[in-house]
């Protein structure tokens, strides 16, 4: 299902700013996560990117977690404390801006005078008004909003009510680690460019990725939590084969937008710190389907020369460009609580008609 990749895919702005169309307690789900017993730390998707110089740490991220997917590895931990800045698809100050919630429904929202019951097949149609009715909405509510919003808005809206959550996203976990750390942190693309990603699918695919969620919704979350658990155990295959592959087949024109042409504008900026920046390492953000495949960032940068290694302790001997991790100062591991604000759920939108 094409929007659960975006939980692997840098588009942050998505899970942090769309308000769910179903119903969800995420403030309960968290809490009760937290009790649970601890696990192990998640396996890292991180490799060690490096020329003569000094090197770019990649790591592979989750935009929803759940409180007991940390603390992260030792491994990141040391690659955090190493590197004198980090590096996001979109910078913290541009994440976190006030005015991104109006900016996004103006993206969300048809510009040409359509709507979505002129847009969306009668079976379509009839199926979305019976989900949205057993959460007291309904099509007229969500009416002025295109396919790609809706979809977004129902996945998320299941993924907090399995306690997931944007505020222990990995990305904003490490955004408030480096603000309390006096990191700099930068992003690799404005939030503009990120909304503007997100309405860019052709509407074809957009319909087609909202009738996977409408024809087999009782499945919905039994997707996230396979997607979920391969990230947490780094299951590269499986990664590979549910997000990118799939997305790649079934849409083709939203693969391109959203991974490919991102990848080919990223690649120059990470050579840049490695090129021009002579001395101090960089660890660079990004959703982990961006890792992966012969598009993937990864691949890319061996392709350009660099020296490649995969940094994992809790991989197995045979894994590729396995390498040990530079030995560096170990920080304690920050503990992981939710704020006021973390508690409640990720920042809203509310949809206006």
């Amino acid at each position: 299902m094409r929007l659960l990749k975006l939980f692997v895919l840098p588009l942050c702005a998505a899970v942090a700013l769309s308000a769910p169309l179903t119903s969800a307690t995420a403030t309960g789900a968290v809490a009760q996560a937290a009790q649970a017993a601890a696990k192990p730390p998640p396996v890292p998707l991180l490799w060690r990117v490096s020329d003569a110089d000094n090197a770019v740490f990649l790591l592979g991220s989750f935009h929803l977690l759940r409180a007991d997917d940390y603390p992260l590895s030792d491994d990141i931990q040391r690659a955090f404390a190493g590197s004198e800045k980090l590096v996001f698809e979109v910078a913290p100050d541009e994440m976190f801006d006030p005015s991104v919630g109006q900016r996004f429904l103006e993206r969300a929202r048809y510009q040409d005078g359509r709507t979505l019951s002129q847009t969306l097949p009668a079976d379509l149609r009839e199926k979305l008004n019976r989900v949205l009715a057993k959460n007291g909405r309904s099509l007229s509510q969500v009416d002025s909003l295109e396919p790609w919003f809706v979809n977004l808005s129902l996945v998320l809206g299941v993924s907090q009510s399995l306690g997931f959550s944007s505020q222990l996203g990995l990305d904003q976990y490490l955004m408030r680690q480096a603000a309390e750390a006096g990191k700099g942190a930068s992003g690799l693309e404005s939030m503009d460019h990120q909304l503007d990603v997100m309405d860019a699918s052709p509407a074809d695919e957009q319909i087609k990725a909202l009738r996977e969620f409408l024809d087999r919704p009782t499945e919905v979350p039994g997707m996230l939590e396979e997607m979920h658990t391969a990230w947490r155990e780094a299951d590269l295959a499986k990664l590979d084969e549910k997000a990118r592959v799939e997305m790649q087949q079934k849409t083709p024109q939203t693969y391109r937008i959203v991974n490919v042409e991102r990848n080919e504008a990223w690649v120059p900026q990470i050579q840049k710190l490695l090129d021009e920046q002579k001395k101090g390492d960089t660890l660079v953000v990004v959703g982990s389907l961006h890792l992966l495949g012969n598009d993937g960032l990864v691949e890319r940068l061996r392709a350009k020369g660099y020296k490649i290694e995969r940094i994992c302790s809790a991989c197995a001997t045979g894994t590729a460009d396995l390498a040990p991790m530079p030995p560096a100062a170990l920080p304690p591991a920050p503990p992981v609580k939710l704020t006021p604000d973390d508690a409640r759920e990720s920042k809203k939108v509310e949809p206006r008609h």
